[in-house]
């Protein structure tokens, strides 16, 4: 049982999915659970509508949790915030065991030790003042009524663990922090005691979380000897970063999901170059399935080095799982929602979103060589106003063809039987040279001429591919069907 814990401060971005997706692999690797926590005791720092669209997101991505606060479960609630009492008691076992104690200081006492030490070069850290204070001066602040928060007591001595990527590691959190608070004046836990007591109860058996919370371990793993509880495996990722270094920042836009799905992008792109520039895989290949991906992990593989991540390299990531994708049925409705957005509702009343023309169209605008590698690499491609000829039919009248050349009939019956009489597989190079043919056949008639009107025919457009291109995505019986309506009009 693992679980993906995030905070509902912003929206879900690729750090976050990372560690999702590390922790969803895992789970199905061992046929476990995957349950989604969301961690909102900072009621402060909430943004609205987070919560729901992390899980949103993760559905989106094609690794929905097992247990949510959507989907509920045995061991909900599932979002912090309504599991308050359980706090509160774990805090109360804590005091009456002595291994937490209550905190009067108030934050201007706090403010002062922060700059004194700031003041003398030293890490700003509590002097566990309250710590030592009598039964009887605790119950006289009580009957004052003063403010409080609670604090474990941290204890020397702190135990080695064994981490599931840094080995072993100990970090003697006595020595260099002062007590931690574990449950804050408003009854709302911390995170140390929040994700001890969570874990606990909600069967948690590994752990796999970001870097930034290795130091942390042991504190935590004080905490479940206090409390008399088993710890879970834990296991920390590495970061992921930007591919010159830098940090990953959510201040970029383009780091929320939410970016990358208006962009067209595939789930499967992201899940695949996320993992593909980090580790835990046999190798580095491109084009891995979330099905491969579950099959070839190892957590054991996982180094320490912090990943790099290349962006600049989606596009092809994206262009091999669209290839991957033609003609299933799940792509038809991404495509439709990536076409209402990107061209609104009006088109789609002679929209012709038919497999077997995504399949030729897509195939031949991404692969063909004439195309330039990587040119058709989402969704936002194919919907581009340069391709919609391959989703909605043209509206174009025989007058409006005649306008363009008066052998318009002859020219719209000599590319039919062109057509039909096609054998083998089309190519660019093999129409090309066919219409040149024709042109030769039609003494008197330009070949600028029947291009225009073939292009006119066949997208009611004036500019986009070339013609052969655009009757190779189409295929031969499209070809003959539009250019036959367009002739009786």
């Amino acid at each position: 049982r693992v679980r993906f814990a995030p905070s509902p401060t912003g929206f879900l971005h690729l750090g976050g999915l990372r560690t999702a997706l590390y922790n969803y692999i895992f789970a199905r690797k061992h046929q476990g659970a995957f349950i989604l926590r969301v961690e909102d005791t900072d009621q402060s720092r909430v943004v609205a509508g987070a919560a729901e669209g992390i899980e949103d997101m993760l559905n989106w991505a094609g690794i929905p949790p097992d247990e949510s606060p959507r989907e509920g479960g045995p061991v909900g609630p599932y979002q912090q915030s309504c599991r308050l009492e359980l706090y509160k008691k774990a805090s109360e076992a804590l005091l009456e065991r002595g291994a937490a104690y209550r905190c009067f200081c108030t934050p201007r006492r706090l403010e002062l030790l922060k700059k004194e030490a700031l003041r003398n070069r030293q890490t700003p850290r509590y002097d566990n003042r309250c710590r030592h204070l009598s039964p009887r001066q605790v119950a006289e602040k009580l009957s004052q009524g003063s403010d409080y928060v609670v604090r474990f007591q941290l204890k020397e001595g702190a135990e080695p663990f064994h981490d599931l990527v840094y080995g072993w590691s100990k970090h003697e959190v006595a020595a260099v922090e002062g007590d931690p608070v574990i449950l804050k004046g408003d009854d709302f836990p911390t995170y140390h005691l929040a994700s001890v007591v969570d874990d606990h109860h909600m069967g948690i058996s590994h752990v796999l979380r970001g870097t930034e919370w290795l130091t942390s371990t042991s504190k935590h793993l004080l905490l479940y000897r206090a409390f008399g509880w088993d710890p879970p495996r834990f296991g920390h990722l590495p970061l992921l970063l930007n591919k010159d270094g830098s940090k990953l920042s959510k201040r970029q836009g383009d780091v929320f999901l939410g970016h990358f799905v208006q962009d067209g992008c595939l789930p499967e792109a992201l899940l695949d170059i996320i993992t593909n520039c980090g580790s835990g895989f046999a190798g580095n290949q491109m084009g891995r399935t979330l099905e491969e991906l579950i099959s070839e992990f190892d957590v054991g593989r996982i180094t320490t080095h912090s990943a790099l991540l290349d962006l600049d390299k989606l596009p092809e990531f994206n262009r091999i799982h669209l290839l991957r994708q033609v003609g299933d049925e799940g792509l038809r409705g991404q495509l439709v929602t990536v076409s209402a957005r990107a061209v609104g509702n009006d088109p789609f009343a002679t929209l012709s979103l038919r497999l077997s023309l995504l399949s030729m169209g897509c195939l031949a605008l991404t692969v063909h060589p004439s195309v330039p590698q990587g040119h058709i690499s989402s969704l936002k491609n194919l919907v581009a106003p340069e391709y919609s000829y391959l989703w909605v039919k043209p509206s174009v009248s025989r007058e409006q063809l005649q306008s363009v050349s008066a052998e318009a009939d002859e020219i719209g019956k000599r590319v039919i039987g062109l057509m039909e009489g096609q054998m083998g597989a089309l190519t660019t190079e093999g129409l090309n040279e066919d219409l040149r043919g024709l042109e030769e056949q039609m003494r008197g008639t330009k070949y600028s001429s029947m291009m225009k009107l073939l292009r006119l025919a066949l997208s009611g457009q004036q500019h986009g591919p070339s013609v052969a291109e655009m009757m190779v995505s189409l295929g031969p019986r499209e070809v003959c069907e539009r250019i036959r309506k367009v002739l009786s009009n």
